[in-house]
């Protein structure tokens, strides 16, 4: 970080709550308290501030901390682990689909009458099973994130930003993000939630574009461009298991 002198990992008892965080003494005139999507806690203090100012300064924010981590948590995934045996169900645009893997002339993956087929030109096993499954999922993803970007970018038109690109990849903690070039990037595990989910993610990324943080302008803009969205995260959350 460019000005940042030194860094220091803290804790602050809020209460019931433990807030850990790190400090960053910062060639700065003010001091700044962010929560990151991995709901860490990073302060940017100027250079020789005083502890009481800046755990002053920690409590007086303590609960929006706390409401904003809470707030990332709720994106976390939950899908469990899969084994990639047969019978096993997994999912595909909110639809659930059984298993059933078998050995044949070539590597595919087929969806059909309520069944994922999976056919492995070497002795199946749960590895392989889950190696070509991904792969599958992973080309999906391309196509349908696209189109989802597709359906949701003319409500974000008028304000005549350029259309972010996308970027596709597993994510341990989040749905998607907005990188500060303008990327918006998606978790190839969202292509097994239903449309509307996809759709209410890439919208959510797609106010970030107009309001970086979760400020009442960005809600009013989400609200503005999808009024039910509090019920699609919440399917989403729900629908993911």
């Amino acid at each position: 970080m460019i000005g940042a002198t030194r860094h220091d990992n803290h804790s602050f008892l809020y209460g019931n709550n433990a807030i850990d965080y790190t400090l960053l003494y910062c060639e700065r005139k003010s001091m700044e308290v962010a929560v990151h999507p991995d709901c860490s806690v990073v302060v940017k203090a100027p250079t020789g501030s005083d502890m009481v100012l800046i755990e002053k300064k920690i409590n007086k924010r303590a609960r929006w901390i706390l409401q904003q981590q809470s707030y990332f948590r709720q994106f976390t995934p939950k899908t469990p682990e899969r084994s990639y045996v047969n019978g096993e169900t997994h999912l595909y645009l909110g639809k659930q689909y059984r298993l059933k893997i078998a050995q044949g002339d070539k590597n595919s993956v087929k969806l059909t009458r309520g069944f994922f087929h999976v056919t492995l030109r070497d002795e199946p096993n749960p590895e392989r099973a889950k190696k070509l499954l991904s792969k599958w999922y992973v080309t999906k993803a391309s196509l349908q994130f696209n189109e989802s970007l597709d359906r949701c970018w003319p409500r974000f038109t008028r304000f005549a930003l350029p259309k972010p690109a996308l970027s596709i990849k597993l994510m341990q903690k989040r749905w998607g993000s907005l990188s500060g070039k303008g990327t918006v990037t998606l978790n190839s595990n969202l292509v097994k939630a239903p449309k509307e989910c996809i759709d209410y993610v890439v919208t959510h990324e797609l106010c970030h574009l107009k309001h970086p943080d979760h400020s009442a302008d960005f809600y009013k803009l989400l609200d503005t461009v999808i009024p039910c969205w509090e019920k699609v995260k919440h399917k989403l959350e729900l629908g993911m298991v």
